[in-house]
This record gives structure tokens, sequence and C-alpha cells, in this order.
């Protein structure tokens, strides 16, 4: 059932008339992506203390611990680069730092480490014009709106840069981010990475990556490697993940719903391919669901890759997905969860999955 068809069909309940995604079309100013470099919405009150470790995994204990210490140590003024030109005028070139400049948290999907990201943004004892928080994705899009040299300047002055979801997709990214992060860290900047991915291991499985070997082991030797053992907190002791709905069920929630959306999914799938993918965020401006008729697998990884963009989105901003259709673990074809894309496909499995718990309300009430 497409969204226009599903908009004229019922009656609206209370005056609710749900917008549709696919209509669409946001421009995102690049003053905008710098300003909303700081920790979604989902993570504004996550401290350290917030963190429950799971008893069984001492590498989540020891994460919060390590964290701590590396903001504690964040706090003054700039010891090199930026921050001295900041606070003292001076133009000499900072030495370059010894030894790994930040912390990179590997570990499953769902072990918490957006979580202790964000944490140890809150706990940096710096102004948040000093600290940054964006994905990879999120990241790589600034460069491109602001330009190579313009990044630098903006982001040399910060105390501390945070990058969630680290990946390496193609060779353009990992010489783009090397070379990024390494003028970065001669400014000064301390760094803080989560992936699912090892660091001398990214890129691994998606492109030729030995090709680029100097670049991805330049990355790894800026960071210093924690690992974080566990099982997925969002399934952990929860109950299997809710059956979809009919598409009857997914419209009426819509329409009684202040603040929904309602599209035919392969409708959205079509629409996201003319949404760069820096503007999902903006996609999902005011949203307070994403209700989806007509789930199926998505028929291609570049389709795959767009929607897990999107299902990250939704996620930061903690909108609930309805769903009628296959259920969001039949997304993804086996060769796609077996390939070098699995951990993001993965991830926006266990976060959809969260996402379609919190929606079962919308159809109770």
């Amino acid at each position: 059932m497409s969204s226009s068809t599903a908009a004229a069909g019922p009656s609206p309940i209370a005056d609710v008339v749900p917008v549709s995604l696919c209509a669409r079309e946001p421009q995102v100013p690049a003053e905008r992506l710098v300003a909303e470099m700081v920790p979604p919405p989902r993570f504004d009150a996550v401290r350290f203390d917030t963190y429950i470790p799971d008893p069984g995994q001492p590498s989540q204990s020891e994460a919060v611990r390590v964290l701590s210490g590396f903001a504690a140590g964040l706090g003054g003024a700039h010891a090199t680069g930026a921050g001295k030109r900041r606070w003292f005028g001076g133009r000499a070139k900072p030495a370059a730092p010894s030894g790994p400049r930040g912390v990179y948290l590997d570990g499953g999907y769902g072990v918490g480490k957006t979580h202790l990201l964000a944490s140890l943004w809150h706990a940096t004892p710096a102004p948040p014009a000093l600290k940054a928080f964006g994905t990879f994705v999120e990241l790589t899009n600034l460069v491109g709106a602001l330009g190579f040299q313009q990044t630098v300047r903006t982001l040399g002055g910060h105390r501390l840069l945070c990058i969630d979801e680290f990946e390496l997709d193609d060779p353009g990214d990992t010489v783009l981010v090397s070379s990024l992060l390494g003028k970065l860290v001669d400014e000064g900047v301390a760094l803080a990475a989560t992936s699912n991915t090892l660091p001398g291991k990214l890129g691994e499985g998606r492109f030729a990556a030995a090709d680029f070997l100097r670049e991805i082991q330049g990355l790894s030797a800026k960071f210093h490697p924690l690992r974080i053992d566990g099982e997925d907190y969002r399934h952990r002791g929860l109950p299997e993940a809710p059956a979809p709905h009919s598409d009857e069920q997914v419209t009426k929630a819509a329409y009684a719903t202040p603040g929904a959306s309602l599209d035919d999914f392969p409708q959205l799938l079509d629409h996201l391919a003319r949404v760069h993918p820096s503007r999902y965020g903006a996609l999902t401006d005011d949203l307070r669901a994403v209700c989806l008729t007509g789930v199926e697998p998505v028929p291609d990884q570049s389709t795959a890759l767009r929607l897990v963009v999107l299902a990250d989105r939704l996620y930061d901003r903690e909108v609930p997905v309805l769903a009628s259709g296959v259920p969001f673990d039949r997304l993804f074809s086996e060769e796609m969860l077996n390939g070098g894309y699995r951990k993001k496909y993965f991830r926006a499995i266990s976060r959809l999955t969260a996402l379609a718990r919190d929606a079962r309300t919308l159809v109770e009430h």
C-alpha cells in the first residue's frame, strides 16, 4: 500500500494527517552540520555512571575506568597546536604528539560503545564549542560541505573529536580520513572512536585494503584499542522482537499519532537514493513515529547501506518504527550478512528491532 493510497483511505482521527518522508527533500547548510556535532538526543543524558556494565564482562567496567581517566587527562588548555594559538596567539608549529592520541572502542553491536563515547564527550572538561561528536558518515559529509582545509580549521581548535561508527568503505574515504585525523592530531586534538572493527582491520572485505595499507596503519597508530566484550544490551533479557503489524494497523496508528509519518517501504527506499545521507537527520526532523507499510528485503547493497544510515538517525533520535511486511531480521540477504558490511547490517537490525519494540504502544493505544 503506498503512502498516498493510505493517506487517502481512512478518515483522519483527531484531525491528524501523517506526513510522508518521500515528500521531504531537506537542504542542510554547512553551519547546521557543524552545530549538530554533539551527542544525539538519545545520548543527551548518558554519563559513565548511567552505563550498566555486564557483571560477566569485565572489559565493560574496565572501559569505564580507562575512558574516565582519558577524559580527566583532557582538562586544561591545549598543550599543543590550536590551543596555543587560541589562548596565547602563538603561531609556532606544535611538536607532534608521541604515541597514540586517542582511544578506539572495539566490540560487537549493542555493548554500549556509543553510550561510552557520548559519556566521554560529556565528561571531558571543555566547553561544548571545543568538543565535537559525530558519526563517520557525518564527518566525511562535513569535509564535503566545508572543504578539507576549512574542516581542519574548524575542528583544529577542539580539545576532543568523537567519531561514532568508524568505518572505511572505500579508498577515497581511507585517504581522506587518514589525512584529516593526521592534521587534527598535529593540532593537538584528542580522538575517540567506536567501531565493530579493530583499527588494523578497517576496510577489510570491502575494498583492496592491501593497496591502502599505509593509510590504514597510519590511522591505527593514532588510537589505543580498547576491546569491549558482551552481548547486545538491547536484547539482553528481553522478549523476541514484535511481529510486523498489518497494513491497516500501521495506517490507523499513523493517523492516530500526531507527528507520525506514513510511507510505502519500497517507495521510501527509492526516495533515499535521491537524498544525500548527510540529510537523513533533517529528513526525520520533528517526527514522533515512522510508520511503514510493505516492508520487504532490500534489493541491493547500495540501498541497504542507505537504509543503515536512516536506521542510525532514527535510533539516535529515538523515533519508534511501526511496520507491516517482513520482520526486520529479514531485511538483508544471507549474502549481505556474510559480506564485508555485515556488522553494519547487524547493527541496523538491532536498532530497528529496538525501535519496533518502542512502537508497540502506538497500536495498543
